[in-house]
């Protein structure tokens, strides 16, 4: 019982936090746990390889993340809410996934995507067209793009299951 409570404080504050920061920098998306059933679906769309690299954009609680390190890939994510980046980092070291799961307290607006082969995202829909362009000038050809629920306005899409989306980069999107 201690446990639940303590839990449903955290997250009152992780919430109360992000609201603050995403309404500060007006890019990002607020907090949402992607469902288990939605990250299964990321990982079968992706066709994950041994060679693979994947990051998750807004990466929260990082259950994305160590679901792909699972997967036995590097997994990074970017996140600039510091409880949800403490978390993750917590949930990283419970997993086991020190040294193959990576959470950065950075906007992925800062950061270089060229070495990345999948890519995911639960966004918003005010971000996707300049992430879409982002994404399509960093990403070599070949890579994969999931987004969970939100389309990217000019790319093809490649498949989908339920709301979770797979968009394979070409030379021309």
């Amino acid at each position: 019982m201690v446990e639940l409570i303590v839990e449903m404080i955290f997250a009152v504050l992780v919430i109360a936090l992000d609201v603050v920061i995403v309404m500060h920098l007006l890019r990002g998306a607020p907090y949402l746990p992607t469902h288990r059933e939605s990250v299964a679906k990321m990982i079968e769309l992706a066709q994950v390889r041994p060679a693979d690299k994947m990051v998750d954009l807004g990466s929260g609680d990082g259950r994305i993340v160590i679901a792909f390190a699972k997967q036995g890939i590097e997994a990074h994510g970017y996140e600039v809410n510091p409880l949800l980046v403490w978390w993750s980092r917590k949930n990283i070291q419970r997993a086991g996934l020190d040294g193959r799961a990576f959470i950065h307290r950075q906007s992925f607006w800062r950061a270089d995507f060229s070495s990345y082969s999948i890519v995911t995202i639960f966004g918003i829909t005010h971000i996707m067209k300049g992430l879409e362009k982002k994404l399509q000038k960093e990403l070599a050809p070949g890579a994969r793009v999931i987004s969970n629920a939100f389309r990217f306005p000019n790319w093809k899409l490649n498949e989908k299951k339920g709301a979770v989306m797979l968009f394979e980069l070409t030379d021309n999107g």
